[in-house]
């Protein structure tokens, strides 16, 4: 997946495992940058006794980055697309990704503010009943990506690549 022309943004999250686990799906669908608002996921970091570490070494090179709005560290060339349930939000199924985007994906417990909406160039939802957690939302949008490109490198190279020391399994006809 080519996505060094790709960056995620996080609107005020809450959980420290959530943001973890978005960290690697970024480092999976090697997504470069996350940002994210507000004071709630630092806070936590602070509080929390002990996180259960879910990024995993794939993320090690994924930079998360604290800003105050969103809307100012989109890069000139990067389209603006929320991920969230609004009215006439295009169901993701149907969408075409742009080659350079910023996604930006609410809080696990709120929406993505009108300010920021109305900036979008897109606003896309995954059509399940009920929302989803933050970070199985990135990972359905992030692979949605993947899959509609028209070029990935799925092969043996990347499954030998990818699976760790424990996996050595092997499809036989």
């Amino acid at each position: 997946m080519n996505s060094s022309n790709v960056s995620i943004g996080l609107v005020n999250p809450k959980s420290p495992d959530n943001v973890s686990s978005v960290m690697r799906a970024a480092g999976n669908y090697q997504v470069p940058a996350i940002f994210y608002t507000g004071v709630r996921y630092p806070r936590a970091l602070n509080h929390q006794q002990r996180s259960l570490d879910i990024s995993r070494k794939v993320s090690k090179d994924v930079v998360v980055s604290s800003t105050e709005s969103l809307l100012d560290v989109v890069a000139d060339n990067m389209k603006i697309v929320c991920v969230e349930l609004a009215i006439d939000a295009i169901p993701l199924p149907e969408y075409s990704h742009p080659d350079n985007a910023f996604y930006i994906f609410g809080p696990e417990d709120g929406s993505i503010s009108q300010e920021i909406i109305d900036r979008a160039d897109d606003v896309v939802y995954i059509p399940t009943i009920g929302c989803m957690n933050l970070a199985a939302t990135v990972n359905v949008l992030l692979y949605d990506r993947l899959a509609k490109q028209d070029s990935n490198n799925a092969d043996n190279d990347l499954v030998r690549k990818s699976r760790d020391r424990n996996n050595r399994l092997k499809v036989t006809e």
